[in-house]
């Protein structure tokens, strides 16, 4: 499994996931920003508004209520970051031979407790993604054919990830 990896960066916890797509950033970047192709595989309806202090509306997940981010960094197709309630998501996109990239997706959390519960939920959805990017898009993150939640979350723990935030049902 691919959960992603715990760390600290200038004492904040985070999780970060690594992809590398055979799709120059361009192709990527249309995943990570257009609201339709987010549907496929982000946890919520996200709308960002293009430009650094932009909105980024988030509505639809079944989990969380309707919320507003912020929008931290917008340099396409490189780099995308936002708020997403205490949180903050950053996506680098970084060049890899002439028509390939690597995702860089860092979750920083607010609360370090909440590293294996958000690594679960980044792991189905970075999945959803790369079955988007496949050219294969799934029914999304919420949906019955993802792998289950528990399974990844116990690896999570198991792996050492801090943990015991609540999980929403």
């Amino acid at each position: 499994m691919n959960d992603g990896t715990f760390y600290r960066l200038d004492g904040r916890p985070a999780v970060r996931f690594e992809r590398v797509y055979p799709h120059p950033p361009e192709g990527v970047w249309m995943a990570i920003t257009d609201p339709e192709e987010l549907l496929a595989w982000f946890p919520s309806r996200a709308v960002i508004e293009p430009a650094v202090g932009g909105s980024v509306s988030f509505s639809g997940d079944p989990h969380l209520e309707d919320t507003t981010g912020t929008v931290l960094a917008y340099e396409p197709p490189f780099r995308l970051a936002y708020t997403w309630g205490p949180d903050e998501l950053h996506f680098e996109l970084v060049p890899v031979g002439e028509a390939a990239c690597k995702l860089v997706l860092t979750n920083f959390l607010s609360e370090e407790n909440t590293a294996a519960r958000n690594a679960s939920g980044w792991t189905v959805c970075v999945g959803e993604l790369d079955k988007l990017l496949a050219g294969t898009p799934g029914a999304g993150p919420h949906s019955d054919d993802v792998p289950p939640f528990q399974p990844i979350y116990d690896h999570c723990v198991a792996a050492g990830m801090p943990h015991g935030a609540p999980i929403p049902d």
